[in-house]
């Protein structure tokens, strides 16, 4: 027997099981459908035989099947409707003890009627219709429930419909298959030629509701040869050849759906790996969705045709908000199964492994929590890491190119001893309203280049112990007006109508005059923030299994 695990992506059911025939030798395979089979997305052969796979598929779609034989030829048929069994023709029915029929019959037949639902209702939910109600019922005709009350209802979850008219049909063969032992009849006869699969109408019987279209769903045949044929013509006497069978049948006019093989459940969560088409780091399609390659597929590609697409949980899911992060290809991934459902997976988490080590070494590094990427199709990062390490503790912020900050209201900030900020080219402020500095210190400031102050204003500055001004060249003071030198109760004013100074201000000798000439104090240096060990580094220190030291590193 084949057992295999594999998928199958964008084919229908039709095509996969022409395929499963034809790779164990199965040619003539026969297509008698209403309809054209719907191509699935996604569909797994799980830890199961091709034959328990393909019975499984074929009765998902409503599908049954039988042989042909005409010549040496043995012709598989595949059919979802009764109306296209083989027709035998009318076949008696014979009950009466003693003598001999003239022609083989059905010699024995009972009718059996069992209580099966009356209707049918089956649900689930799609992601990409995530607020429509897939709810759809099916009840039997009355004049088929036999004598049994109506009420009698089968709901189940998770039909297997992604839309309304695959709903509609599956709910049809859910019931189907639920009332197809709800009238049978079980009998025997010397009817060679009856199998699965046929149909034929039976006469002669004492009650009318018997002569009718019968379909056989089940045949089990017995026969006895005491000895070779040739001999028994002449030796009589030994016990004659003997043929009998048992049969099962259900009403020709009622589509019978057979019991689907139980789907292979996934016993717990999976690895498999990230792929993508070659020279791409992150395939992603507008859900989110990733393409993975499970280790038990033998025949998958390490590239984007390996599987169909997979959703992928995250932390928090939103409309327009929660987290997003992308698994790239190449990362080991924890895969989990709806339902169990091999043909629902969804991708729970990435895990690190031999190859993919966490960006820093540990356990050294036990107590940091980081959020760290990677470059697309380039080296560097950004990284956010939590060092939790006892009289260490830091929030570290790197941006491997640009740091956006909105503030839609306030922003406060209070830092308990010093801050250093360092911009290695321009700074450029905007402030709409006021701005307010205190400091109860120094203050410093150098400046290599001019200092341009604009004030549409009026510009105030007060010292409480000197204001001292010192021009290498030239001090040029202009007033549209008026300018004011005020000290000790004199004064000088320079205005259009010429220079005025008070009785008390005499002119001194020449010379310069006598200031305090203090020497300005350049501001201190801000400290330059700690960097990121390069990726390479990092993995080349780990793969040798010793600390990286910088310094060493350079040497």
């Amino acid at each position: 027997m084949f057992h295999d695990c594999r998928l199958f992506q964008d084919l229908s059911a039709q095509t996969i099981i022409t395929q499963l025939c034809h790779e164990v030798g199965i040619t003539d395979v026969t297509w008698a459908v209403t309809r054209e089979l719907p191509v699935r997305e996604y569909t797994v052969q799980y830890r199961e035989t091709t034959l328990a796979y393909l019975e499984r598929l074929a009765a998902s779609e409503g599908l049954v099947y039988f042989h042909e034989f005409e010549g040496d030829a043995h012709r598989l048929v595949f059919t979802d409707d009764p109306q296209a069994l083989p027709r035998l023709g009318e076949r008696p029915y014979h009950s009466r003890a003693g003598g001999s029929a003239a022609a083989h019959h059905v010699h024995h037949l009972q009718r059996q009627s069992r209580i099966s639902p009356a209707s049918a209702t089956l649900e689930d939910w799609y992601f990409k219709k995530p607020a429509y109600r897939q709810h759809h019922t099916q009840d039997t005709d009355e004049s088929r429930l036999e004598g049994q009350r109506a009420n009698y209802t089968h709901y189940d979850w998770h039909g297997g419909f992604k839309a309304d008219e695959p709903g509609r049909r599956l709910t049809r063969y859910r019931l189907e298959h639920l009332r197809g032992d709800a009238l049978v009849a079980t009998g025997k006869s010397d009817l060679a030629e009856l199998r699965p699969g046929v149909r034929f109408d039976l006469t002669g019987h004492d009650r009318d509701d018997m002569n009718r279209d019968w379909q056989v769903i089940g045949v089990v045949h017995e026969g006895t040869q005491p000895q070779a044929a040739e001999e028994e013509a002449i030796n009589a006497t030994s016990g004659a050849t003997t043929y009998g069978n048992t049969l099962t049948l259900t009403p020709g006019d009622q589509a019978w759906r057979t019991d689907p093989t139980p789907k292979p459940r996934v016993h717990g969560p999976q690895m498999a790996t990230v792929v993508g088409p070659e020279g791409e780091e992150i395939y992603v399609d507008e859900f989110g969705r990733v393409k993975v390659r499970f280790h038990w597929d033998r025949d998958a590609t390490p590239d984007e045709a390996a599987s169909a697409w997979i959703r992928v949980a995250q932390g928090w899911a939103g409309s327009g908000y929660g987290v997003m992060a992308i698994p790239r290809i190449g990362m080991a991934v924890i895969v989990d199964h709806l339902e169990a459902d091999p043909d629902q997976p969804i991708i729970i988490s990435p895990a690190y492994h031999a190859t993919n080590v966490p960006p820093y070494a540990l356990p050294e590094h036990k107590t940091r929590t980081v959020i760290k990427t990677k470059t697309h199709l380039g080296s560097g990062s950004n990284e956010l890491r939590f060092e939790d390490a006892n009289g260490a503790q830091q929030i570290y912020l790197h941006a491997e190119r640009d740091l956006d900050l909105k503030v839609k209201h306030d922003r406060s900030e209070e830092i308990g001893h010093d801050r250093h900020l360092k911009v290695h080219h321009d700074r450029i402020s905007e402030i709409e309203h006021d701005d307010h500095l205190s400091v109860q210190g120094e203050r410093r400031t150098e400046i290599h280049g001019d200092d341009h102050h604009i004030v549409r204003g009026t510009h105030h500055e007060k010292a409480e112990r000197a204001l001292l001004f010192e021009g290498g060249q030239h001090v040029h003071l202009k007033a549209g007006a008026k300018l004011v030198l005020e000290a000790g109760g004199g004064w000088l004013r320079v205005d259009g109508s010429g220079v005025t100074y008070s009785p008390t201000l005499t002119e001194a000798g020449g010379g310069s005059a006598g200031g305090m000439g203090q020497q300005a104090l350049p501001p201190n240096g801000a400290v330059e923030v700690e960097t990121t060990p390069a990726p390479q580094a990092l993995e080349r220190a780990i793969r040798r299994e010793r600390a990286l030291c910088p310094v060493c590193e350079e040497g």
